[in-house]
């Protein structure tokens, strides 16, 4: 598989939270040869099944839903008003192409009376170039969804750039993870999570269901690396896989951390230890579902989360993908 167009092919799939169809019947496509059963629950979450010998239920799960804007208010111009679906910043889309699911294409701007200093999301809007409102509305409507238009690219020195890194090139991992794992004892959920982005609501209900004995969320982390960083991370580019200790959703089993960081040492994955101080994953969701679940994560540490174009290497994301088949067997 390769890296790249794969994380291209996913990216270009229209899949904010709550609309996350067309991305699952994407990875159902890649998912299907290497997969004993595919399941979509009631949330939207997509569930790719490979059995073993029944001795542990692993449960690994990567959100398949991206950050979205949704149309809120269309004004007597044409003008497009919108809220967030997950953390949006003002300062990050200002300026941005941004795409709806009907195909209808427009740029984010600010309006002139909006405090320089401290500009609110409510003062942004999206022009998709109506002449007028009822125009406007013959394109879009309120409640429609834009995700962010950008392109998905090799950079020099091993580096991806790409619109929503998180968290579909940790789709990519399971999902490269799945074609090369041979029969295990354990069996294995691959679960391509919904709604992550809006309160880790898909691993939520798909773990209810499961019941694992351990669940690893696999997703993005921020770095340090970048100038001037803040808030200071151990995390870099090209440090291989993240093994979370703790998030602000969730703190890692020490059995999990203490299994992941032996199997990388054996295996020789470069690794790293993470501690994120904001944001959170599927592991949180996983750990207190119905009596609780081993939980931890292995994360891609990558530049500008939450950015129309976010970074990482492509060396971290193949040693994620070896550090999830090495954990198809683990013992806690």
């Amino acid at each position: 598989m390769n890296i790249a167009e794969t994380q291209q092919k996913l990216a270009a799939a229209f899949g904010p939270a709550g609309q996350e169809g067309s991305v699952a019947d994407v990875i159902a496509e890649m998912a299907k040869p290497y997969a004993d059963e595919l399941i979509t629950d009631r949330l939207g979450s997509l569930i790719a099944v490979k059995k073993g010998a029944g001795k542990t239920k692993v449960m690994f799960s990567a959100h398949m839903d991206s950050l979205g804007l949704i149309v809120t208010h269309i004004d007597e111009n044409g003008f497009v008003y919108f809220s967030n679906l997950g953390g949006l910043s003002v300062w990050r889309i200002y300026g941005t192409a941004v795409r709806f699911q009907n195909g209808v294409r427009g740029v984010v701007f600010i309006n002139g009376k909006a405090d320089a200093k401290e500009p609110k999301l409510s003062d942004l809007y999206i022009d998709i170039g109506a002449k007028d409102e009822k125009s406007a509305r013959g394109k879009v409507q309120v409640g429609d969804v834009a995700v962010f238009d950008q392109p998905t690219f090799t950079m020099g020195d091993g580096l991806l750039a790409s619109p929503y890194l998180d968290d579909r090139i940790a789709c990519v991992i399971l999902l490269e993870a799945m074609r090369q794992i041979p029969e295990t004892e354990n069996d294995l959920y691959f679960v391509f999570s919904a709604q992550e982005e809006v309160g880790l609501r898909g691993a939520r209900t798909a773990a209810y269901g499961i019941a694992p004995d351990v669940g690893i969320a696999v997703d993005v982390t921020a770095t340090g690396d970048t100038p001037e960083a803040k808030p200071k991370m151990e995390c870099k580019l090209r440090g291989g896989a993240a093994v979370k200790i703790m998030d602000a959703s969730v703190i890692c089993h020490p059995k999990v951390v203490a299994w992941l960081e032996a199997a990388a040492e054996r295996e020789g994955i470069p690794h790293q230890r993470e501690v994120l101080e904001r944001g959170g994953t599927d592991a949180g969701a996983m750990q207190i579902s119905r009596s609780g679940a081993y939980a931890g994560a292995i994360s891609v540490p990558t530049r500008y989360i939450h950015n129309p174009i976010e970074l990482c290497a492509v060396e971290d994301v193949e040693a994620c993908v070896r550090l999830v088949r090495a954990a198809c067997d683990i013992r806690v």
